[in-house]
């Protein structure tokens, strides 16, 4: 066995996932292929349904969330003001279906741009507590449960 003199990349520490999914361009490519994998796949039709037919702004959103959240520029709050993904969904059908469907088109756009194993587990552990978070507010918000203020808050640090 040989060893290798590279150390392990360390995700979530400073920008090192951000650098690990190709910067700025390699976020933009990952969520252009998670869309192009909710175009195709069945089980997430009923999701794909929720977003308009011009996916132009879903897919800046995203990419913009995704390059802050992974410790990048933070685009999303530049761009688009604060960040509070849950309370912006909480008015969606959002339940374990289409939680696991986003997490699926994820794993196909991961597995399409050829990541190293580690940094896909790594990216589908992370981006597994949004989007449960996200299902839980919106079931809090159908049963007229009313969380705090800075519940539906997502917190950006390097990742």
């Amino acid at each position: 066995m040989t060893e290798s003199s590279e150390e392990p990349i360390a995700y979530g520490h400073e920008d090192a996932t951000h650098r690990a999914l190709g910067g700025v361009e390699g976020i933009r490519r990952l969520v252009e292929l998670f869309y192009e994998e909710m175009d195709t796949l069945p089980e997430a039709k009923r999701i794909r349904d929720l977003h308009p037919s011009n996916l132009e702004m879903s897919i800046d959103k995203l990419a913009c969330f995704l390059s802050g959240w992974t410790g990048g520029p933070k685009l999303y709050s530049e761009k688009y003001g604060s960040i509070k993904i849950p309370i912006f969904h909480q008015h969606l059908p959002v339940e374990e279906a289409e939680r696991d469907a986003w997490m699926l088109c994820m794993e196909g756009a991961l597995a399409r741009m050829d990541y190293a194993s580690e940094l896909q587990s790594y990216m589908m552990r992370e981006l597994y507590v949004p989007a449960d978070r996200i299902r839980v507010v919106v079931a809090n918000h159908r049963a007229g449960r009313v969380e705090g203020k800075n519940a539906g808050a997502i917190q950006i640090k390097a990742r």
